[in-house]
């Protein structure tokens, strides 16, 4: 107590990501998970805490916090908030209770980095700048509970907040960081299609895209973002359990996807503090299951065009927090089901891979509840994807360039070479070059063209097919070169010889 008998108040400064944060006077700094941290504020006077925010990724979130914990050594109480099904997926909240519980050790971090790694069996990791004497020191020096209600938390801060003002634990620390600067060739900033056979493969050109060609811009979110304006991802086949690469690179794992499939197909009751989900918005939200309806609506018109589901309510305007996820759109074309998904806005790296197995989840079992309540018994079409703001966090672009580095290679070698667009077949007539266009499947002739000049034949042939894949554009590139040359040597020309 001071002199005037009234508490000593203390100023906590962030030294990152300070626009997150709900700022207090006390000495209990409180994190939120997943719950909306104006949950917990709500209930306090800004005297009775240090600081609330939330934490979502044990990966990205942890070493920030820790940071801002060492520049604000007046905070001597830790309220962490573990209440959500999301926490438990995410495993934020536990792997920080197990930074104070067990402390760390030195090893490399997800991207091969020398970091401090968290001893939890959630991965967590403290870059190596920050001294461990420090980090020993905050772990001993601040108080860390756990709770599991936004009730318990309230008590227990209010609780804090009638002890005698503690002295802070040491002076303010600060230790440098490294910053990833990526390199940005040209490219068209809207407007991208990336095809892959699934979820991993076409994830992985996805994320070469975005750090390929994106727009470096800030967020809004105290940081900055690599972005690229509506981009169309196609999953073409994506097995029925969901492929899984070994070692699996993916930021989502079989224990992790069981529990969020259910977020997208079941529906769920209110709860304080607690963001809709997405399974609530399709269920309930707007008073009917748009799930159910969309099932009803092929089956007694299978041709349909209109079978939409939306999750974009009107007064998300007023109250913010509106869904990533808008508009979902499922189509029947030659006994085939599709489902087409229009995200908003999309974190490409962290969340894509969970919401693309989530909605393949919910178009398998569409596809199934129209087999058992009809005659139909449709195939699983492809899954496609709409991001209108496909993005990736400054704070996982180094995770990024690995992955890039990794496996991006690997997977642009297996390739395919069938272009929907069709087959071209090249001969030399006399002096001319003769083109016929196939289709693909039936090899049907569709049109030919005749001409002595390469580029101009290349070019008509484009015109015509605009949406000839691009290595097949300069396959034909080659090819027509190649028979030109023949013509003018008197040499005979055999297409790929």
């Amino acid at each position: 107590m001071t002199a005037t008998g009234k508490a000593t108040q203390f100023e906590y400064k962030a030294l990152h990501k300070p626009n997150q944060l709900i700022y207090g006077l006390g000495q209990t700094a409180v994190i939120t998970g997943w719950t909306v941290k104006q949950a917990i504020a709500k209930h306090l006077q800004p005297e009775d805490y240090a600081v609330i925010g939330q934490l979502y990724s044990p990966t990205r979130g942890i070493n920030l916090l820790i940071r801002n914990l060492l520049f604000n050594p007046h905070v001597r109480f830790l309220v962490v908030l573990n209440a959500t099904r999301e926490d438990n997926n995410a495993g934020a909240g536990e792997c920080l209770l197990d930074f104070f519980r067990n402390g760390f050790k030195e090893g490399v971090c997800d991207t091969g980095k020398s970091s401090w790694v968290i001893r939890s069996p959630i991965p967590g990791y403290i870059d190596l700048e920050v001294e461990a004497s420090d980090l020993e020191h905050l772990r001993h020096s601040v108080d860390c509970k756990e709770v599991k209600s936004i009730v318990e938390a309230v008590s227990l801060v209010k609780s804090y907040a009638q002890l005698e003002a503690l002295s802070p634990w040491g002076s303010r620390l600060e230790f440098p960081m490294s910053i990833v600067e990526p390199s940005v060739l040209p490219g068209p900033r809207y407007g991208h299609r990336i095809e892959g056979k699934t979820i991993a493969e076409t994830w992985v050109k996805i994320i070469h895209r975005i750090k390929t060609t994106g727009t470096i811009r800030p967020t809004g979110y105290d940081g900055q973002w690599q972005e690229l304006i509506d981009l169309m991802a196609i999953v073409t086949d994506e097995p029925p359990k969901f492929y899984f690469p070994e070692p699996n690179y993916l930021p989502v794992d079989p224990p992790f996807l069981e529990e969020y499939t259910s977020q997208i197909l079941d529906d769920a009751p209110y709860r304080e503090g607690l963001k809709y989900t997405y399974g609530q918005r399709l269920r309930s939200w707007f008073k009917d299951d748009q799930i159910d309806q969309v099932i009803k609506k092929l089956i007694g018109e299978i041709d349909a065009a209109s079978a939409v589901m939306n999750l974009w309510d009107v007064k998300d305007h007023e109250k913010g927090g509106s869904p990533c996820l808008n508009h979902i759109w499922l189509r029947v074309v030659d006994n085939e089901l599709s489902l087409t998904a229009t995200f908003r806005s999309n974190d490409m790296f962290a969340a894509w891979p969970a919401n693309a197995m989530g909605l393949r989840a919910l178009q398998q079992h569409i596809r199934d509840e129209i087999a058992q309540r009809s005659e139909y018994d449709l195939k699983m079409g492809p899954l496609i994807t709409i991001s209108q703001s496909a993005h990736i966090y400054d704070d996982t672009w180094d995770n990024a360039e690995r992955l890039i580095a990794n496996q991006y290679a690997a997977i642009f070698n297996q390739r395919s070479y069938y272009d929907p667009s069709g087959n071209f077949l090249i001969e030399v007539d006399g002096k001319e070059i003769f083109v016929t266009h196939t289709t693909p499947g039936s090899g049907e002739v569709i049109k030919s063209y005749r001409g002595k000049k390469p580029l101009s034949l290349l070019r008509e042939i484009c015109a015509t097919s605009p949406a000839i894949q691009p290595e097949h554009t300069g396959y034909l590139g080659i090819e027509l070169q190649k028979a030109s040359n023949c013509i003018k040597s008197g040499k005979t020309y055999i297409q790929d010889q």
